[in-house]
């Protein structure tokens, strides 16, 4: 059965409290949370898009800095690992899932029905929408801290393990937790034996995702997985 769609000062009075920061204007925590789906049942309404904008990119700076000042043996490569490993869907949606997020969001009927409360792209997208509004009611520091506070743990587990950082893995997961079928690789080799270099591209459900090229086949599905993993926010939506 679907919850409930709508949602009262009160429940998002919780929802601020989890992320231990008090609005001086609550309205900005209730656009986060609506789906575009609800506003299309609720003309005029705003969804939390331009939000989202605006939290992806602070959520981008922060995760950043953080990085850069905390892993300072790390090259350019490994930092940029470490961002994606916490600034991608499934690790937002997992930030979003210890908040409960998802029983917060404004939902339209026919979205909250098909489970969107549980989708990584929605509640990832919502949670960025939330660093939005705390930034346009807070400030830059205040977002800062925010952010540092339900993302900053992740930075350490992620630059801990960069060496095992599967991108077919994360982009399967991200398929199946969609209903849809696993990914397919195709993969070409041009060149000679000595020195071959290998192409591949991947698609899900017929939608090619990202490619990618490399000195062998393994590491050119990976390139292109990663490549995918980037763009599974933008098909996924």
């Amino acid at each position: 059965m679907a919850r409930s769609t709508r949602v009262d000062e009160r429940d998002e009075g919780v929802l601020a409290a989890r992320i231990s920061y008090e609005f001086n204007d609550p309205g900005l925590l209730s656009r986060a949370m609506a789906h575009r789906s609800w506003c299309a049942e609720h003309p005029g309404t705003e969804s939390n898009e331009r939000l989202e904008f605006l939290g992806d990119a602070i959520l981008g700076w922060v995760v950043a800095d953080l990085a850069f000042r905390r892993f300072t043996d790390l090259p350019e490569g490994d930092l940029t690992g470490v961002r994606k490993g916490v600034v991608n869907s499934l690790a937002l949606a997992a930030v979003a899932e210890r908040l409960g997020l998802g029983d917060f969001l404004r939902l339209g009927r026919g979205e909250d029905a098909a489970g969107g409360r549980e989708k990584p792209s929605i509640v990832s997208d919502a949670l960025e929408a939330v660093f939005g509004a705390v930034y346009v009611d807070g400030g830059p520091a205040v977002a800062y801290d925010v952010v540092e506070r339900l993302i900053g743990p992740g930075l350490a587990v992620t630059a801990a393990r960069l060496d095992h950082l599967d991108h077919k893995s994360r982009l399967q997961e991200l398929a199946a937790m969609s209903g849809g079928p696993p990914p397919q690789y195709t993969t070409r080799a041009e060149g000679p034996d000595h020195a071959k270099r290998f192409f591949a591209s991947v698609s899900v459900d017929g939608l090619v995702l990202g490619e990618g090229t490399g000195r062998s086949k393994k590491a050119a599905e990976q390139a292109a997985a990663e490549a995918g993993c980037d763009a599974w926010p933008a098909r996924a939506g």
